[in-house]
């Protein structure tokens, strides 16, 4: 009895880690998508907070600010906030020459690991956020302030308007718009299926 007792709680075991193994199956690509969505909002949040941050700063100081963004090498992209040092606004010129010094530490989204970056997802362009009957364009170009990387606030309110566009690489996009007259950012989440903003 003992012999048919140990087999049949064999059989019982080997049933119960295939069902296991189909469920972690079943669920491990929608728990993927999950995770990355996630990702990318609060990568989106991290460059929110470093523009609600330098809209902060020029109000505070008086002075206008600029967040400037850079891509390095590897696609990898970084962003500092640097103070307007002789009264002509944040430039890149005066930023690498130092005229325009660092105001916080320089910053990039390398702690939300290798797929999340500044970009889009392959396949159809999605839909402006401005317009959405366009498509957007220029899609190797994620960061947009008036066709610069630059992102302006100046001491009382007002900033140059734009767009910075977060993704997994793979399925997810989110951008952080930035309103011209209120120098508000705020973050939207593009549904491909949909193909709208929200």
């Amino acid at each position: 009895m003992r012999g048919a007792d140990a087999g049949f709680q064999l059989v019982e075991l080997i049933v119960t880690v295939a069902v296991a193994a189909a469920l972690i199956g079943i669920a491990t690509p929608p728990l993927a998508s999950a995770a990355a969505g996630l990702e990318v909002r609060l990568a989106a949040g991290e460059v929110q907070s470093a523009l609600r941050l330098a809209r902060a700063f020029a109000a505070t100081h008086a002075v206008h600010v600029g967040v400037k963004f850079r891509t390095g090498p590897g696609g990898q992209v970084r962003w500092g906030l640097y103070r307007d040092g002789d009264g002509d606004g944040v430039r890149t010129d005066d930023i690498d020459s130092g005229v325009d010094p660092l105001a916080a530490p320089v910053r990039t989204l390398a702690h939300f690991g290798r797929r999340v970056r500044f970009g889009f997802p392959p396949g159809r362009p999605p839909r402006d956020p401005a317009d959405s009957r366009r498509r957007l364009d220029r899609l190797d170009d994620p960061i947009r302030f008036n066709r610069s990387d630059i992102a302006s606030f100046g001491p009382l309110t007002g900033s140059t308007p734009g767009s910075v566009f977060v993704t997994d690489g793979a399925h997810h996009l989110a951008v952080v718009r930035v309103a011209s007259a209120t120098a508000r950012a705020r973050i939207l989440r593009y549904d491909a299926v949909h193909e709208t903003w929200r």
